[in-house]
């Protein structure tokens, strides 16, 4: 299955909710006007891209009428698709990399965001891609979260550096920091506590971890991914805002792509925040994940008008 197809499948629900009011608003012939564009912006809201980055994209077409670029509801597709594919760069989108090995990746995230299976994607698409992985289980205050990880890591084939349930988070980042060097290994990947109610308690655990692994290796961490669950819609954009606060995320995984009707949070995200998505899960299992294509959902969010 290529990417495009990849992409088409996670995307049905948002694409089902989505291209019912598209196709009432661009139907061939029909000449741009308020009311065309007007309802354009209500089937793109409806599939969760956010009030901002609907607005900005109807400006956009707008301008675009006025200019003389675009004049019949059908040339309005194509527009959108490139317009959104261009959001993001090659550059953005490129998983940071130490130059000299281990290359270590915090993965942050509330409970129930997916995030202890995205370290395990993670690891798995390391692996596959010839990388050598670590895992450090860092978060050691969720019930059965480590049993969870270790099961992960035996499934993805990598090794694990572990303490019992309570223990201190940063010791285990220091122990797996170790046993990185130790081995020589291309990624370590840490999975951090999910389990913080405030900023402040959140900023304290994050700078221990992160002044434990810097002692270590000086220049980690490489790359902050922030897993957010994409089937909530507009509240994931808050809790990035939250996270962006109180530690330098640098990419974002957008977990359960294909678990709502709410894929369009994709563009909402990129327009509020200044992070780049650089990966997207689209189902259960650990192969189930995907580099992000602007390209590849730009064509599979529209496919079929």
């Amino acid at each position: 299955m290529g990417l495009f197809d990849v992409f088409k499948k996670g995307l049905a629900k948002t694409r089902d909710k989505v291209l019912g009011g598209l196709r009432r608003v661009l139907t061939v012939g029909r000449k741009i006007d308020d009311e065309l564009l007007d309802q354009l912006a209500d089937a793109m809201l409806a599939g969760d891209m956010g009030p901002r980055a609907v607005m900005s994209l109807q400006d956009e077409i707008r301008a675009a009428w006025k200019n003389g670029e675009v004049s019949e509801a059908q040339d309005i597709l194509p527009f959108l698709k490139q317009r959104i594919a261009s959001t993001w760069s090659a550059g953005d989108r490129a998983l940071r990399e130490s130059d000299k090995p281990p290359t270590v990746i915090f993965v942050v995230g509330i409970n129930g965001s997916g995030k202890t299976t995205t370290v395990a994607k993670l690891a798995n698409h390391l692996k596959k891609q010839g990388k050598s992985v670590l895992l450090g289980a860092c978060d050691t205050f969720r019930a059965a979260a480590i049993n969870q990880l270790v099961i992960w890591a035996e499934r993805a084939g990598v090794g694990i550096v572990k303490h019992q349930d309570g223990s201190d988070p940063a010791a285990v980042a220091f122990d797996a920091c170790e046993a990185a060097m130790a081995r020589g290994v291309d990624y370590l990947v840490i999975d951090t506590a999910g389990r913080l109610h405030t900023q402040d308690h959140l900023m304290r655990e994050l700078n221990k971890i992160q002044r434990v692994v810097q002692k270590r290796i000086p220049d980690a961490p490489h790359e902050t991914l922030l897993v957010l669950d994409a089937t909530i819609g507009q509240n994931a954009i808050n809790q990035a805002k939250t996270f962006a606060e109180v530690c330098d995320v640098s990419g974002l995984f957008l977990a359960k792509l294909d678990g709502s009707a709410k894929g369009g949070i994709v563009v909402g995200i990129r327009d509020q925040l200044d992070i780049p998505v650089k990966f997207v899960g689209l189902g259960e299992s650990i192969d189930d994940m995907e580099p992000f294509d602007p390209d590849a959902f730009a064509e599979a969010l529209f496919a079929g008008l």
